[in-house]
């Protein structure tokens, strides 16, 4: 198991460049079977469908370890071409795919929904969706504005079912790692400072394809640049470490270094988040010289860095100097998205108010994106409750 995760960051990792209403009833807890790798789900698999092609993240899903906790029982993508070159790649039968919501409802009743459509269409998916009291899982970020996600929040809410959001960093042991030597065992002192560095070169530069492209650098359909594809994580990370504390204010610079590349969005943000106590500074960019999501913690009396999803460097204190350690895995259930997914609408797992796949974590992570961008453009610190009056 120690090397699960590894594997696992490294297989998230390649996958991504390869295309770049009822009341839920109490079921028994999720049993854990001691051959984790390879089969450690007991019970009926959750009935997915997947909703979209276009974001290739979706070959987390459609290229993951079949461990027997979900099943792909439809998927909704009228670029026919786009899918039957997935189904080449991964094996799934073209008898599944489906051109719209409606033919896929019409012949198939998923338990849950994976959105892989564009950040635009997540609204759409949910309007759907949830009246029929599907639970949903979206790509991170969760909308691509305020308003968009207050509609969807509605929804879910009023028809009792699940909507998450899924980052990658959510399934990072390291973060975890972190948020309990800082939150519960207080070993650096009062939290001070977050420093979050997300992004890489550019999703021309890396190779993304064309599909994921053309809505990735459309402010409509995207809802940004940098600042909405990498700004949301640093957002959805210091949510969770701060419990759901508010900033009183905030600041953002923008940056266009590539516009022959990316003419109609930003491609570098820098966000200031000042909270009564912390402040918090989140580095967003298409501009990275190499792939990085990793976050830098600093208490009174010392540090938590975390480099990858398993490396770490702790320093509790000056004297001792820092030290080097690895992470412990993510327990088998919770360890990435889709057996997460499960977990929580199939063996009624609780999410914690604001742990990173919350609702309520990633309503305040799109105030946090919206508040940036006016702040970006104005060129101002915006105070929060007046913008949000």
């Amino acid at each position: 198991m120690k090397t699960y995760i590894l594997l696992f960051i490294t297989t998230i990792g390649l996958l991504f460049f390869w295309g770049c209403k009822d009341q839920i009833k109490p079921v028994p807890k999720l049993e854990i079977k001691s051959n984790k790798e390879q089969n450690y789900y007991q019970g009926e698999p959750l009935k997915v469908a997947v909703i979209g092609l276009v974001h290739t993240h979706v070959h987390w899903i459609l290229g993951r370890e079949k461990w027997g906790d979900i099943e792909i029982v439809g998927i909704v993508e009228p670029n026919r071409k786009l899918a039957q070159a997935y189904s080449t790649q991964h094996g799934y039968s073209m008898d599944i795919v489906f051109d719209t919501m409606e033919e896929l409802y019409a012949t198939i009743q998923p338990e849950a929904v994976t959105a892989f459509n564009t950040i635009y269409g997540h609204l759409e998916v949910v309007e759907f969706f949830a009246p029929k009291g599907i639970h949903i899982m979206v790509e991170k970020p969760l909308a691509v504005s305020w308003e968009d996600a207050q509609k969807m929040a509605s929804l879910a809410k009023e028809n009792n079912v699940h909507l998450l959001t899924n980052y990658e960093t959510s399934w990072y042991g390291s973060n975890y790692d972190a948020y309990d030597r800082v939150t519960q065992k207080n070993e650096i002192g009062p939290l001070q400072r977050m420093v979050f560095h997300h992004g890489h070169p550019g999703p021309i530069e890396i190779g993304c394809n064309e599909e994921f492209l053309e809505w990735l650098t459309d402010p409509k359909l995207n809802g940004g640049g940098a600042l909405t594809d990498f700004g949301c994580y640093g957002a959805n990370l210091a949510t969770w470490f701060l419990k759901g504390e508010k900033p009183k204010s905030v600041a953002a610079i923008t940056r266009n270094y590539k516009p022959e590349k990316y003419p109609d969005v930003e491609d570098d943000a820098t966000i200031i988040l000042n909270y009564e106590s912390t402040q918090v500074i989140i580095q967003a960019s298409w501009n990275w010289s190499h792939n990085r999501k990793d976050m830098e913690v600093y208490g009174k009396t010392g540090y938590v860095i975390c480099k990858t999803g398993t490396d770490m460097e702790v320093l509790l204190n000056e004297e001792n100097g820092p030290g080097n350690f690895k992470a412990d895995d993510l327990e088998m259930g919770i360890h990435d998205p889709f057996a997460f997914l499960n977990n929580v609408v199939k063996h009624h797992h609780t999410l914690d108010k604001f742990s990173v796949s919350s609702l309520e974590n990633n309503l305040i992570v799109m105030q946090i994106l919206e508040i940036a961008k006016e702040a970006a453009r104005t060129e101002k610190t915006m105070a929060w409750d007046k913008f949000f009056n």
